[in-house]
């Protein structure tokens, strides 16, 4: 069923065909076809626009018209179908790349059995799923049901020494920056997010710098656009790496 929608639109005269945008789309959307982009079938694009950002000439924008509507099915479907090819078949062009493939994995415990590249000893990751930046994850991915987000900006995760023992561990993270990404698409990704996947608790992590004071105030948006009621607490990392702030329950 075709319905009047936001999706993307490419400028053929402007695309140079390098495929940045391709490996943008975490739902594998966009293909190189005779060496321009192109949107493969539009019930595959979500229109937030997470492609935008990675082309070069500006040859991608987000339009509203009639188109059909997009299907989280088809995409699984579509993504599913590209993975059995490149197991068959290598190499092989998709509609993505590995930085945007989803995976969920078991987190790393004590006492449980490592991957050969993991290290032996040392703090285990709590890290439970692929992709973690915010543009990357689709509304729809599966790790996010029902999960207890961690919004975490991107510095945190340098800053902050004990990251996973005491922050990610038991929860979904989804990493960003709200001073050098889209917060237009921030906003609606968490609309989208908390509409479709019952999310229980939030918990912002940002630093204690003016740029990153957005982050908290984007998810609140989502909340209301959703609109959705869901606990939401905020820490405040500094410079450091030490928490100076947290907020038990902010009110959307």
């Amino acid at each position: 069923m075709k319905i009047v929608r936001k999706i993307i639109e490419i400028d053929e005269a402007l695309c140079d065909g390098c495929g940045q945008c391709v490996t943008g789309c975490a739902e594998g959307a966009l293909a190189i076809v005779d060496g321009k982009a192109r949107v493969i079938s539009d019930n595959l694009c979500d229109g937030l626009g997470a492609c935008i950002g990675e082309c070069p000439t500006g040859a991608l924008q987000i339009v509203e018209r009639e188109a059909e509507a997009f299907d989280e099915e088809a995409v699984e479907k579509h993504l599913a179908d590209q993975s059995r090819k490149e197991t068959l078949s290598a190499p092989v062009t998709r509609g993505g790349c590995p930085s945007a493939g989803m995976k969920m994995f078991a987190p790393l415990t004590p006492g449980s059995v490592r991957p050969a590249d993991a290290p032996a000893e040392g703090e285990p990751s709590a890290l439970t799923h692929w992709p973690v930046k915010i543009r990357l994850v689709p509304p729809h991915a599966p790790f996010l049901r029902g999960a207890d987000l961690l919004i975490l900006a991107d510095c945190g995760a340098i800053a902050f020494p004990t990251l996973h023992r005491d922050l990610l561990k038991g929860r979904v993270v989804l990493a960003g920056c709200p001073k050098f990404d889209d917060v237009a698409l921030y906003e609606e990704k968490f609309a989208q997010i908390f509409q479709q996947a019952d999310i229980r608790s939030v918990t912002v992590v940002r630093m204690e710098v003016p740029c990153c004071a957005g982050l908290q105030a984007l998810v609140m948006k989502g909340l209301k656009e959703a609109p959705a009621d869901v606990p939401v607490e905020e820490i405040v990392i500094a410079p450091q790496g030490h928490p100076v702030d947290m907020t038990q329950r902010l009110s959307n």
